[in-house]
């Protein structure tokens, strides 16, 4: 069978599946054992599948997931080459986005038509980014609602949002692996529109991410009604930019995202204000940087969104885990 799948109004992935291929298909490969990527690894180990986990620095025997006072515990195995990977044309990306580079030797492991990659990356650009080291990869981009923290190598902790915990692109690949995902207890919803779903999503990243970052403080931030007052600027100036990237954005949608953001528990902390907790990286290039170059492609004013961008970039490596 051969199927075309829509991801971007300009953009076109072609997938080609086999009959053979998917029923035989039972071990996938996990490209970073972070919070989203250990609970959608387990997600795949629920439903039978053999999880993979590729070049971990500190290695584990098993996923264990926590999720309310339930404990679940998955079987892996690790590979430190692409060799060790073994008989696989599956494979979660579930790095930050400016990591990705860092794992191409895995990426490139799977650049063939065969292979597909599920890519659960915050913010827009993921097709472009993971195509760069496997353009004949099916790429197919995953958006995570739900919220996780990563409290050991190999242990997660699972707090579920709204109704849904991940989007996939309409298509019989992404129907195949979003009947995987719910088997094993993943709330998986299809869009013929991903270019708006991944819009809406960025919408709260915008603004969750980097207010909790730059305030220090959890969730709970979100419902401080001065801070939804700037949240609602912040995306008002990223809807009007969605709209010339050809999203359908209106601002309803604003309304709701922030009612959302309220219903996340007050004690979760966003994946970047984890990030420079921990001393890391942040990821803000595919977020609020996305916002401000597509805002300047389309010469539309989006101070807040720069104002924003300046304060991250200005936080240097000295200053990470003083949050």
């Amino acid at each position: 069978m051969e199927h075309f799948l829509a991801t971007t109004p300009s953009s076109i992935v072609f997938i080609k599946m086999s009959t053979q291929l998917f029923s035989n298909t039972r071990t996938i490969a996990l490209i970073g054992a972070g919070s989203v990527g250990l609970c959608l690894g387990a997600a795949f180990a629920s439903a039978g599948w053999q999880v993979v986990v590729c070049g971990a620095r500190t290695q584990f025997p098993q996923i264990e997931e926590t999720e309310g006072t339930d404990t679940h515990a998955y079987p892996i195995r690790h590979a430190a080459t692409p060799a060790d990977i073994g008989p696989c044309d599956v494979a979660i990306l579930a790095v930050k986005s400016h990591q990705t580079q860092d794992v191409s030797v895995w990426l490139r492991a799977f650049n063939r038509a065969s292979a597909t990659l599920l890519v659960a990356q915050n913010g827009l650009g993921q097709k472009e980014r993971v195509a760069a080291y496997a353009p004949q990869a099916n790429i197919l981009p995953a958006i995570v609602y739900f919220n996780a923290q990563r409290v050991a190598p190999g242990n997660v902790t699972l707090k579920r949002i709204g109704a849904q915990d991940l989007c996939l692109p309409d298509g019989a690949a992404a129907q195949y692996f979003a009947d995987i995902l719910q088997k094993g207890n993943m709330r998986v919803q299809t869009t013929a529109d991903i270019t708006t779903a991944l819009w809406l999503k960025l919408l709260a990243n915008i603004t969750a991410n980097p207010i909790t970052t730059l305030t220090g403080r959890r969730t709970g931030v979100m419902q401080d009604g001065t801070i939804q007052a700037a949240a609602r600027q912040i995306m008002a100036e990223a809807v009007k930019v969605g709209q010339a990237e050809g999203a359908k954005l209106t601002a309803q949608h604003v309304e709701d995202i922030l009612l959302w953001l309220q219903t996340i528990p007050a004690e979760s902390a966003t994946s970047m204000l984890q990030d420079r907790q921990a001393g890391r990286e942040l990821e803000y290039e595919a977020l609020t940087g996305y916002v401000v170059k597509a805002a300047e492609k389309h010469g539309i004013d989006v101070p807040l969104n720069y104002l924003i961008l300046s304060l991250l970039s200005s936080i240097h490596p000295a200053d990470f885990g003083k949050a």
